[in-house]
């Protein structure tokens, strides 16, 4: 829309300042009912002012501390909530696996569930968090934190969308990872991305991330109207003599203030 287009108000309505005219509004509606392609006015597919937000997450990888300065700390946590027996199986597990750093958050957690199996301890999700949080720390060297194992048959790989195939206890399986919430990250673009989301995801994000998968249950579609990118026009550029011209005064100008000031100075 032209900026041009607009009348000032006799008396401000808050920030507004101006309106369209009667001639303006006629213009805007004869072009919506007889649409035609001018300077002032473009036709467009629904589809050039929509886009598609994507949610790209990656792998939580977690690497286990079982030093025995994390495990009195740890210690001491359990005993202000109360959860002593928790505290005495992560000793039995260090004394099993070794201080660390353990790099498999998932083999870590077989040996908890063992442990928790044989010494009668129930492993709530509260407990399983206090584990996650309080021996473990992000680590880009670790494998990835198993959420899901899919039983044979019931699902196919598809690692864009966060089913990947992986080896678990020795046999080949489909399985989801928990999505590290702060390496997540959204990604806009439009509906008319020529392959659609996938070709833009293999071209722009797998190269530099070949971890990452869209959650597909987070694709949100959107529209915007951006008058500024269709109908921003701008100033030509000056040529070099009127470039050279404004150098050449700026120089005499300098001069004349240099002999001004040295003038004053004697």
């Amino acid at each position: 829309m032209p900026t041009e287009w607009f009348v000032p108000l006799r008396r401000n309505l808050g920030k507004k300042n101006c309106e369209f005219s009667e001639e303006h509004i006629r213009a805007i509606s004869d072009l919506v009912v007889n649409p035609v392609e001018t300077e002032k006015s473009k036709i467009f597919p629904n589809e050039a002012f929509g886009y598609w937000k994507v949610t790209v997450d990656r792998p939580l990888r977690l690497a286990v501390d079982l030093s025995p300065t994390r495990l009195e700390r740890f210690e001491q946590t359990c005993a202000k909530g109360k959860e002593e027996p928790l505290a005495n199986q992560a000793n039995r597990v260090a004394e099993a696996l070794g201080a660390g750093p353990h790099l498999d958050f998932n083999t870590f957690m077989d040996v908890c569930k063992a442990d928790a199996d044989k010494h009668g301890v129930k492993l709530t999700a509260k407990r399983k968090k206090l584990l996650q949080s309080e021996l473990s720390e992000t680590s880009e060297d670790a494998a990835p934190v198993l959420k899901k194992v899919h039983k044979p048959g019931k699902a196919s790989p598809n690692p864009i969308h966060g089913l990947f195939e992986a080896e678990v206890y020795g046999k080949t399986c489909v399985v989801e990872y928990e999505p590290d919430t702060a390496l997540r990250d959204s990604e806009q673009l439009p509906l008319l991305e020529e392959g659609g989301i996938e070709a833009f995801f293999r071209r722009e994000v797998l190269p530099y991330t070949p971890d990452a998968w869209i959650d597909p249950g987070k694709t949100l579609v959107g529209y915007e109207l951006s008058f500024t990118r269709h109908f921003y026009r701008p100033a030509p550029m000056r040529n070099l003599d009127e470039i050279k011209a404004d150098i050449y005064a700026l120089e005499q100008e300098t001069e004349g203030l240099l002999e001004q000031i040295v003038g004053e100075a004697e």
